[in-house]
């Protein structure tokens, strides 16, 4: 059994690799963790600085999850790609196969009141109507079963 997992280091990832390594821990899966950096929108140096900044962090972030997935008991990969995260994943769902696609669903959440709620809930109900998600997107096209783990 392969199980490929959307792996940025964010809390949220972290939580569902936890989840993964719990609910699949008899199973003995291979865990895939895919992570997905962005291609700078211009070529300036300071998008340049911050582009090689962005996949040396979310190297080391795959490195760590690999490194607790192991630790677990698990035979863990690593795999990143640059480019637009959606269509990423999308291709690497294709490329390798897994029985199963794990996502956090991604959250912005504070830890601020009712006031800080309110305006995430907005702007990410506005993210979604004017962008999409990640997770609307590969629940619409990915051809393996897939798995969306809610945010707590």
């Amino acid at each position: 059994m392969k199980i490929m997992i959307a792996y940025d280091g964010s809390r949220n990832a972290k939580l569902a690799l936890a989840q993964v390594v719990n609910m699949f821990r008899c199973n003995q899966p291979l865990l895939v963790l895919v992570g997905v950096v962005e291609n700078p929108l211009d070529s300036t140096d300071n998008n340049e600085t911050l582009f090689q900044q962005e996949q040396s962090d979310l190297k080391q972030h795959l490195q760590e999850g690999v490194a607790f997935a192991t630790g677990e008991g698990f035979k863990a990969e690593q795999l990143l790609a640059e480019g637009d995260a959606r269509k990423m994943l999308l291709q690497a769902t294709r490329k390798l196969a897994p029985d199963l696609l794990v996502i956090a669903r991604h959250s912005h959440q504070p830890d601020g009141g009712i006031i800080a709620k309110s305006l995430t809930y907005f702007v990410d109900e506005l993210d979604y109507m004017t962008f999409g998600s990640v997770s609307s997107f590969l629940a619409r096209r990915a051809e393996c079963p897939l798995l969306i783990l809610p945010s707590p």
